[in-house]
């Protein structure tokens, strides 16, 4: 595996391989690497013939300093896990590498960034945007890996894809999940072990939510989710919404949907964490 924290020297050397007629399989990633990531990993390696991966905690992404600042980084770590799934080349730049200038850019995707995250976390699906077509752009893959866990950012995704007629496949995966269920995620490191384990509240609580869905309409079911959380003392509700998986947009009644899906936001302590499941 090699590292390389230049951009253009990234591009260089993918665009050497791609000359070759090498498929180029890319994760990006912010680090704290876990068995999600890693599977992602996987399967990039799988179906190309070069795996890349990008670690790069993106500051304009974070709409909360304390956020930014307490996400978990280790770079040696991140290093022995990419060895162990065969990673090609490791980019990881500087913030001072992928934002030389001020950022300028703006993109607008409508309904898809009015809701859920984006309504709780302003301006984060701009930043989000903003580095994945630099990514793009530096690493010029055939296909990207992104985790169903972050559905709403894959959907963003999907759409700046669309918008700049970028030649590339997205590939979604599902979502991987420890023992007790929790959604991994690189925040999962900033829980004690007691909250981890008490975490995996969170997903029965959506197993639940999809086993009630023949008996109730989404209303009644958001409000059930609702009296759930208020009464368990660990944990405090951001949002439930029952929402389109395709739109985005909230659900109201049980339809002609194609996939209708159930996304959660919770506090546990200063840890925010999301999770969603397929309710049909």
């Amino acid at each position: 595996m090699v590292t390389i924290q230049s951009p253009q020297e990234t591009l260089m050397r993918i665009n050497r391989l791609k000359k070759e007629g090498k498929s180029i399989g890319f994760v990006p990633t912010m680090g704290a690497l876990h068995e999600g990531h890693l599977s992602l990993m996987r399967k990039a390696k799988e179906e190309n013939d070069v795996l890349v991966v990008s670690i790069f905690v993106n500051p304009i992404q974070f709409n909360n300093k304390n956020d930014l600042e307490k996400y978990p980084r280790n770079l040696e770590e991140d290093k022995k896990k990419l060895e162990s799934v065969q990673c090609d080349i490791l980019f990881a730049p500087t913030v001072e590498g992928m934002y030389p200038e001020p950022v300028t850019e703006k993109y607008d995707f409508g309904e898809l960034e009015q809701v859920m995250e984006g309504a709780f976390r302003p301006g984060h699906f701009n930043g989000v945007a903003v580095v994945v077509k630099r990514l793009f752009d530096i690493t010029l893959p055939d296909r990207a890996y992104f985790g169903e866990k972050d559905f709403q950012q894959l959907a963003i995704i999907r759409r700046l894809v669309e918008m700049e007629h970028l030649p590339l496949e997205i590939v979604p995966c599902p979502i991987v999940r420890e023992e007790n269920g929790l959604a991994m995620s690189s925040r999962n490191e900033r829980l004690t072990p007691e909250q981890r384990e008490k975490a995996a509240f969170i997903y029965q609580t959506l197993q639940l939510a999809k086993k009630r869905k023949d008996d109730l309409c989404p209303s009644p079911l958001k409000q059930m989710v609702v009296n759930i959380f208020d009464a368990n003392p660990d944990f405090k509700l951001e949002y439930f919404e029952i929402a389109d998986e395709k739109t985005l947009q909230p659900v109201t009644a049980w339809g002609k949907q194609e996939n209708v899906r159930a996304f959660i936001a919770v506090w546990m302590g200063d840890v925010r964490l999301i999770d969603n499941i397929r309710l049909n």
